[in-house]
């Protein structure tokens, strides 16, 4: 399939249609969007996009205006949540007489904002031809998204921010060009350029003659971290997980070097590691070009349906159908593999329950998904996305991916660039695109990737791969798994011969497994709102959920709504949330809201770090709030301390995204329900049963007898240490249910 492609692109080029004799229609840049592998639900069709005339170029902003963070320890606890952005500047150019031209300066609040405010630079008109795919109909915006934009998606400062002026996104508006339709087995010609559709349409080839790949040049690579320092990478994640602060951390590293060319570079990924999301850009300009063969989909939003696919979980492939077979049981069978996935599963959740109906999201599709080299677990997310959002705020909302962040986001987004001490630039960022008018977008992750930047003459390279440390990672593994994630990419780029490489090629496939969602129907569903939409329209508050930096905390406030009760959530790590430590100003504000229960949420670090929800528990103890009160993971262990209990690294180690069996005694929120319970942990600290206190405990982990559930003898005070709303914990619904009843 991606073969044709190539042949197309070379027809292209040889008859002014791309690249540099293009000139009479637009810029000699270039914007390849390919599908390969097997035509499948992931792989249907695939885009060589005309000359562009109009594109938008993001670079960091100077010092002054958006300064490095001071060095801190986030990995210690030392979490510096910032709220306060510098707007987004971006430069909307124009193809004129032979040069791009500044046209217009936009400024945006956010990523989100940034595509919000290019309708205006964006025409509505259709396609004069369409293309008869599920690509825009009319312009849309193509191109890459660098990881470093997260400073405008995570409320965080970077302490090694990208240089001054460094690109952070190039985008174009695409007008026109051909799709091949894999299903269909043909190329169609669109747009609205009749003289390019025209000439293009004659020089397709209908004999289906191969692109020709450029020889290979071999030159020298160096490498950003040791393997000594990517194992203490791996080994302070392992630490901080230990101490609470972190439940995975992805981390990574650079391999760089001379290349040729990043087109050949491409065309050699393309013949020997095709992928679905697979892609190339190339500013002639700026001496600038990414060529990524990536597995992976960051989101996709057709109509009002989201679906993110998340990938977490490899293994090699085999040299034959029988040991690739047996490598993808073992990784199924993986209780570390699984648990990775399912945590990833339950952080994507999270962040698409941000823009989604409540009730919506769920696991369509369970898969290992068989590439070149590599296998992979992979699921398939969707959601219905509200009426007030469209693809850009969905994408505002789960960028950066969470399988190359990890969890919780805020704080391993800080954690990373703690680490690796570097911007990660367009490594793990995305490509895609997007119709600003509609919201119909599509965006990979860019793992898999070379980015490529033309000085002096020559093309430098660079190649990142990592992968998800959690407590079971050995860090000796973790680097070798780096390095044959990069492999196929450094062969490429001619860093690194093929026989130097052990991994076998397999068979490109899609091999289906047991989808995890529930079939239970939803009656009625509340709605989840912010504080201040809570007090701005008086709207019915509901449940008060206080949100501690969790990455799962939006899953629990949607588990809620499906009960259909309104969910009011307050943000209790943020800066704003020191007002209500004065006990006035907390009564004053509970007073204002009436909530009907209190949910104190996971979070990262030791309970005393979220000072509100320390405050309220302490409050819920002393009989003060008049409303049942639930502690879920780190409120639970904010109960225990106000209750007295210590809280200490629970003595068999951490565990996260793990199902356990939970003896319960059939009391407080596990009344009515069947003992064992299987629920998924995500904690490294636990409560100890140190003697006689206020709150009895009413459940154990069955295996290691540590405890997992806590009541009030006489006051509706609660606390659960397992995530009840985890995609692991099947009848999890069932806990949060019976709170609510009380």
């Amino acid at each position: 399939m991606s073969k044709r492609v190539m042949a197309l692109v070379d027809r292209f080029a040889a008859n002014g249609l791309l690249g540099e004799a293009a000139f009479r229609f637009g810029s000699p840049d270039r914007v390849l969007l390919v599908s390969g592998g097997p035509v499948s639900h992931l792989a249907k069709w695939s885009l060589v996009a005309a000359p562009s005339a109009k594109r938008v170029v993001v670079r960091q902003p100077l010092r002054g205006v958006l300064p490095a963070a001071e060095p801190h320890d986030p990995l210690s606890g030392d979490v510096r949540v910032n709220e306060e952005r510098v707007l987004l500047r971006a430069e909307v150019e124009e193809w004129k007489h032979g040069s791009w031209y500044h046209s217009v300066t936009l400024r945006a609040r956010d990523l989100g904002d940034l595509f919000e405010k290019l309708r205006t630079e964006t025409s509505r008109e259709s396609f004069e031809r369409s293309h008869g795919v599920d690509l825009p109909d009319g312009p849309f915006w193509s191109g890459a998204l660098a990881y470093d934009l997260v400073q405008w998606t995570q409320p965080l400062r970077l302490q090694h921010p990208p240089d001054e002026g460094a690109l952070l996104a190039v985008l174009w508006c695409i007008h026109g060009g051909a799709v091949v339709d894999h299903e269909a087995d043909e190329v169609r010609i669109f747009g609205s350029d009749e003289s390019w559709c025209t000439a293009a349409k004659a020089c397709i080839d209908k004999r289906r003659t191969e692109a020709s790949i450029s020889p290979l040049h071999h030159h020298r690579e160096s490498v950003t971290h040791t393997d000594e320092a990517h194992a203490d990478n791996v080994e302070a994640v392992r630490q901080g997980i230990v101490n609470g602060q972190v439940y995975q951390v992805n981390i990574g590293k650079h391999w760089q070097g001379e290349i040729d060319d990043p087109y050949a570079v491409f065309q050699r990924l393309m013949d020997q590691n095709p992928a679905p999301f697979s892609a190339y850009t190339h500013a002639e300009d700026l001496g600038f070009a990414l060529a990524s063969s990536s597995p992976e989909s960051l989101l996709m939003l057709d109509g009002a349906t989201l679906q993110t696919s998340p990938i977490k979980g490899t293994c090699p492939q085999g040299a034959n159908l029988t040991e690739a077979a047996s490598l993808r049981q073992q990784m199924i069978a993986d209780q570390k593999e699984r648990a990775e996935h399912r945590m990833l599963v339950d952080l994507m959740r999270n962040d698409l329950t941000q823009v989604a109906i409540p009730g919506s999201v769920k696991v369509s599709r369970f898969d290992v998904e068989a590439y070149a080299n590599v296998q992979h677990l992979v699921s398939h997310i969707t959601a219905t996305l509200r009426p007030d959002h469209n693809g850009a705020s969905a994408l505002q909302a789960v960028f950066p991916g969470g399988s190359i962040t990890g969890c919780p986001r805020t704080v391993v987004c800080a954690v990373i660039d703690q680490l690796e001490q570097m911007p990660r630039s367009f490594w793990t960022g995305s490509i895609g695109y997007i119709d600003v008018h509609s919201g119909r977008s599509a965006w990979n992750i860019l793992i898999r990737t070379l980015e490529a930047h033309l000085s002096n003459g020559r093309w430098q390279g660079s190649v990142g791969a990592g992968g998800g440390i959690t407590i079971a990672s050995e860090p000796k593994n973790e680097v070798e798994e780096a390095a044959w994630k990069g492999a196929a990419l450094r062969i490429a780029a001619g860093w690194m011969d093929e026989e130097h490489t052990p991994l076998p090629t397999g068979a490109l496939g899609i091999h289906p497994m047991k989808s995890p969602n529930s079939s239970e129907s939803i009656r009625k569903l509340g709605t989840i709102q912010s504080l201040s939409e809570a007090v701005e329209t008086t709207a019915k508050t509901g449940v008060l959920f206080v949100d501690n930096l969790d990455s799962f905390s939006l899953n629990i406030a949607d588990a809620i709504a499906q009960t259909g009760r309104n969910v009011t959530v307050l943000e209790g790590r943020s800066p704003q949330s020191e007002r209500w430590l004065d006990p006035v100003a907390l009564h004053d504000l509970l007073e204002t809201l009436q909530p009907s229960h209190i949910v104190l949420g996971p979070g990262p670090g030791r309970p005393e770090d979220a000072r509100l929800t320390m405050a309220l528990a302490h409050h819920a103890l002393a009989g003060q709030l008049k409303v049942p009160v639930l502690g879920v993971c780190l409120g639970h262990q904010a109960l225990a301390v106000a209750d007295g209990r210590p809280v200490t690294p629970s003595p068999h180690g951490p565990v996260h995204g793990v199902p356990v069996e939970v003896a319960h005694d059939g009391s407080g929120v596990f009344e009515s329900q069947t003992s064992p319970m299987t629920l998924t942990r995500y904690n490294s600290l636990v409560a100890l049963d140190d003697g006689e206190h206020s709150m009895l405990v009413n459940a154990t982990e069955a295996a290691s007898g540590l405890i997992m559930g806590l009541r009030h003898p006489s006051l509706n005070v609660h606390g659960v240490q397992v995530h009840p709303e985890s995609i692991g914990s099947h009848e999890g619904h069932r806990l949060i249910a019976r709170f609510l009843s009380g």
